[in-house]
């Protein structure tokens, strides 16, 4: 086996990271979070790649020094992953299989001692180190499978698998073309060298970010943005780069490419490993990144999106909606109960709270706080946790919260950047570490819940003024009737002083006061809630239409009955009905000269009765017609009406099953047309 100088550079560098990698897992050793044995693979690892760079040091019979070192580190790396298994896996390996492994190390590992110390076996030194090449490979790609699939918890070793499965391989295929060709491909061995550095730096980095054990799933997945979204054109650029500037040192100082390569590689690969233990908070964005893409998630977080969809669009009253947010978040995080903030004028404040050990009744909080302040930033509090990062703004956190000592996780309730509430969830039913996926969730989660509470309270505004609106209308339509009582009060009072000596005008005003007084008795009736309401009778159509005309009477021109069959009946409500026509009447009146007319007429058609009320009035646009005649509060009386009238004329009208519509020109009069169901 001869290989270049190439070869030696590319295997120095190898053994550079490698050493590298023993010394961060003599570390992890030291904190009982790996197995010794895998450090002694690491460092056998070290010398063997060590022992292929510096060939040329030994005498020719170099082959056994490798055949050794080779076995050395085959044994050790197998002998290590199986104790990995039981020790960390909790699962114990099946006596036969271990039989088998230990018999297989035992001997490779002996007739290579035998033959380094007695050089008995020189002329098969070569196949000897082929077949353990193709063995040793398979063998421990069956027990790196163990390993993998029984390590639920150590994310570390999934790496740790994924590294050597890569290594194994590699030599499974070399091994196996040397022993088809009877010949060792030289940049094939050099590739080794490369597989040998790239897995020995997704170790380090295993290592470096990986080394606790999660109680998240373990499960190796590849997300979606690593699968469809790649680095191409940056790392096409560094590769490009990397070329220009090797190519430039070839010409001017001479050569190998190769030699070039791999002290780039090597280099690459220390500053990276040296940059990533300089850095913890490089470490923690990098153990992130891992975890995201790299691993499966905590939560499905499909299935829980849809069940908190689900939950929060139930129906709840509003004095429930505080207890179904606080509720759904439990449920999310499986917690025992939570408590909530909202923010009124300015303070936070306590609005319910759920199986928590404090009384939060008192407890108030400024919008101003540095507490709100870093809760508008959307940072995420862990108030009982040891961890650096998650603890960072603990000092901002407000002295009442030393009071709740289950206090899991505080987080914002935000709509676009508007901080409208904070809630605070207890411990879990089940210890659980607080990792990226619960405080990515509860953000999501909390922006949702604060959706979801702005809406409510939106809507609880939205009847207020609603029911604003209907009280409003009320007095409007109160007024109005109330008006009109006024006006023929101040006529009787306006007519005494002349006639209080006439019995003709005394019976008259009687007559007046007495009606008055039925109508306002009427009108109370009416604004009583707990009244069934107006009274609905059969009524006889000529007479409301005498009782209207009679109101009508003492200002010109008087309107003009035209005669109609007498038995036309209705059902409705006496005085409403008469209040209809005695309004639609006194506009005609207020829109007519004194020498014009207005006149009423009836018609029969099948089971409707329709009422038309003309005038030769000022007459009305189509505009004012369709978009205000209608509406409340619009008039053409110039301040003296309230432009209720006819709204409420119409309203009422409807509500007996009939219709108002109206026909009018500009300076040419206006025609009513009322249509009621006939009795």
């Amino acid at each position: 086996m001869e290989f270049s100088s190439v070869t030696e550079t590319a295997f120095f560098s190898a053994s550079v990271l490698s050493f590298v990698l023993t010394l961060a897992f003599i570390y992890q050793a030291l904190k009982n979070r790996l197995l010794w044995i895998m450090a002694t693979a690491a460092f056998f690892q070290t010398v063997w790649l060590l022992s292929i760079a510096i060939k040329h040091s030994f005498s020719t019979d170099y082959l056994s020094l490798l055949l050794l070192t080779e076995s050395a580190h085959y044994v050790l790396w197998l002998l290590s992953v199986d104790r990995s298994t039981e020790r960390f896996c909790g699962t114990r390996l099946p006596l036969f299989f271990k039989v088998c492994v230990y018999f297989i190390c035992a001997t490779s590992l002996g007739l290579a001692c035998f033959n380094y110390l007695t050089e008995s076996l020189k002329n098969i030194e070569e196949k000897l180190i082929i077949w353990q090449g193709i063995a040793f490979p398979i063998i421990s790609l069956l027990s790196i499978e163990q390993l993998y699939r029984n390590n639920t918890q150590y994310r570390l070793f999934k790496l740790i698998c994924l590294a050597l499965a890569i290594v194994y391989v590699f030599d499974a295929y070399l091994f196996t073309q040397h022993l088809l060709f009877a010949k060792l491909d030289s940049d094939l061995w050099q590739a080794r060298a490369a597989v040998s550095m790239a897995s020995s730096v997704l170790m380090v980095l295993a290592v470096a970010t990986m080394a606790q054990p999660s109680q998240s799933s373990a499960k190796l997945t590849f997300s979606r943005p690593v699968i469809f979204y790649t680095t191409s054109l940056t790392l096409a650029g560094a590769f490009l780069m990397a070329l220009s500037i090797g190519g430039y040192y070839v010409r001017i100082y001479g050569g190998n490419w190769g030699t070039i390569i791999y002290t780039l590689l090597s280099a690459a690969g220390l500053f990276f490993i040296g940059f990533i233990f300089s850095s913890s908070d490089l470490r923690r964005k990098l153990s992130v990144l891992i975890n995201k893409h790299l691993f499966s998630y905590k939560y499905d977080y499909r299935t829980e999106w849809l069940k908190l969809i689900n939950q929060l669009s139930q129906p709840t009253s509003t004095t429930d909606t505080a207890t179904r947010a606080i509720t759904v978040a439990a449920d999310l995080f499986n917690c025992h109960g939570g408590a909530l903030w909202l923010l009124r004028s300015n303070v936070m404040v306590p609005v319910r709270q759920i199986n928590t050990q404090f009384d939060i009744s008192e407890v108030f909080e400024p919008e101003t706080s540095p507490f709100c302040e870093a809760l508008k930033d959307e940072w995420v509090f862990a108030p009982n946790s040891n961890t650096h990062d998650l603890g960072l703004n603990n000092k901002n956190l407000p002295l009442w919260m030393n009071q709740i000592p289950d206090a899991w996780l505080v987080f914002p309730l935000l709509t676009e950047k508007d901080l409208v509430g904070f809630m605070v969830l207890v411990s879990p039913k089940e210890h659980s570490l607080i990792g990226w996926e619960d405080l990515d969730l509860s953000k999501t989660v909390g922006r949702q819940i604060a959706s979801y509470l702005a809406r409510h309270e939106q809507a609880e505004l939205l009847a207020e003024s609603r029911q604003f609106d209907a009280f409003n209308k009320l007095s409007a339509f109160v007024m109005h009737d109330l008006k009109n009582l006024i006006a023929q009060q101040s006529l009787v009072v306006k007519n005494a002083e002349k006639h209080k000596d006439n019995p003709a005008f005394v019976e008259d005003a009687i007559h007046t006061i007495k009606n008055s007084v039925e109508r306002m008795n009427n009108l109370l009736r009416k604004l009583q809630r707990n009244e069934e309401g107006e009274e609905v009778k059969v009524l006889h159509l000529k007479d409301i239409f005498i009782e209207a005309i009679k109101r009508c009477q003492k200002r010109p021109p008087v309107p003009t009955l035209v005669p109609f069959k007498e038995d036309l009946q209705v059902k409705g409500d006496f005085d409403s009905l008469v209040m209809v026509f005695t309004h639609i009447l006194h506009n005609a009146q207020d829109a007519t000269p004194n020498h014009g007319f207005v006149d009423i007429s009836t018609i029969l058609e099948d089971d409707t009765i329709t009422v038309t009320i003309e005038d030769n009035g000022e007459g009305m646009d189509k505009d004012f017609i369709n978009n205000k005649l209608f509406k409340p509060f619009e008039t053409t009386k110039s301040g003296k009406g309230m432009g209720v009238g006819v709204y409420q004329a119409r309203e009422y009208i409807q509500s007996l099953g009939g219709n108002i519509s109206v026909e009018s020109s500009l300076g040419e009069g206006t025609t009513f047309i009322i249509s009621l169901p006939a009795n």
